[in-house]
């Protein structure tokens, strides 16, 4: 038998080009999620197959199930991504520059915005017509979008309690007040398609009074 120094060097394996650990594709992740953040609230969760999610984002259905798992999976994602869009994480860090009020302007008008657009409309009613949603599926919407939203905001309040700038005994409780207050009757007449989207002037009048009852009741004095 010949020793491996007669045979010569074994040649290494070619190295592999792609691994069930490689990253995923970003560009295509990001395309999935605007192609679901369109079409759920479009045509209702019921009303949209993975299939066509694909077809919208220009990939393959395998792709969209390697970066989602489920329709589910993509649903409370594309529910994450359009809160993430308008109400970005850095707005709820106390280290923000400015006064309180002003901090609580831009997270109010985000909120706003996201509450008052075509998609969280479209996906609000989808959640409340009979037979649309059931209640698992509410369920991963609550705690994708609004509770996600909450929690946030509440962390947000219990941190400025502790600057010595709020007295709030229950800052869960004062973040669902402060939500209300910005949706107020306005977003209830725009859900059921009784007044035109408000101009911005009206908007900010709107951000604005909530802001100032919420300090009325919470800054400290």
């Amino acid at each position: 038998m010949l020793s491996q120094a007669a045979s010569g060097p074994r040649p290494k394996p070619a190295a592999k080009s792609c691994g069930p650990g490689r990253p995923k594709d970003l560009g295509k992740r990001a395309a999935i999620l605007e192609a679901a953040k369109r079409l759920f609230p479009r045509n209702g969760f019921a009303g949209i197959s993975m299939d066509q999610i694909a077809a919208e984002a220009g990939v393959s259905k395998l792709t969209v199930y390697s970066h989602f798992g489920d329709k589910e999976a993509l649903f409370a994602a594309a529910i994450r991504a359009k809160c993430d869009e308008l109400l970005p994480a850095d707005l709820f860090e106390v280290s923000y520059q400015g006064p309180l009020r002003a901090q609580l302007m831009a997270i109010g008008s985000g909120f706003f915005a996201l509450i008052s657009s075509e998609e969280a409309i479209s996906t609000h009613r989808m959640m409340i017509t009979p037979g649309n949603a059931d209640d698992p599926l509410r369920k991963l919407f609550w705690e994708a979008g609004p509770k996600r939203t909450q929690d946030d905001f509440s962390s947000f309040l219990q941190a400025r309690v502790e600057a010595g700038e709020l007295e709030i005994e229950d800052p869960a409780c004062a973040a669902r007040q402060f939500f209300t207050l910005l949706k107020g009757e306005l977003h209830t007449r725009l859900l059921c398609g009784l007044c035109a989207r408000p101009t911005r002037s009206d908007v900010t009048a709107h951000i604005g009074a909530a802001v100032d009852m919420f300090l009325r009741a919470y800054a400290v004095r």
